[in-house]
């Protein structure tokens, strides 16, 4: 991937291009083959001379972020998601009791000790 000057060298000559044939030509493609967009665009900034303000975290972007709320599904299905099950430190193959609460709405999961799918 190319930076700074080069970057905007390189893209200067690609100008008459799409934008995703200037980012290929510049490098910024993932290991599937996908266009880096975002890396791509920020990387042209920099060169430009500025610096984007960092997220206060020290890090690049994450991605989409837990909301921490869901909704049932048509099929009455309620989806938890990765980032939560994560978030818990819950583990694929853990088995768990569901507890239900009518009056206040409320699901717990009481974990199953010494059960899991991989026994």
């Amino acid at each position: 991937m190319l930076v700074g000057k080069e970057l905007l060298d390189k893209a200067r000559s690609l100008s008459n291009r799409p934008e995703d044939e200037i980012a290929r030509g510049c490098g910024y493609v993932g290991p599937s083959g996908r266009v880096l967009r975002k890396s791509f665009y920020r990387a042209l900034v920099e060169a430009k001379g500025y610096k984007p303000p960092s997220s206060g975290k020290g890090r690049a972007s994450r991605g989409r972020q837990a909301e921490f709320k869901t909704r049932v599904h048509g099929n009455g299905n309620l989806l938890i998601g990765h980032a939560y099950t994560r978030k818990l430190g819950l583990e694929p193959g853990q088995e768990f009791k569901i507890e239900l609460h009518k009056e206040s709405k409320v699901i717990g999961l009481q974990p199953l000790k010494g059960k899991s799918k991989q026994e």
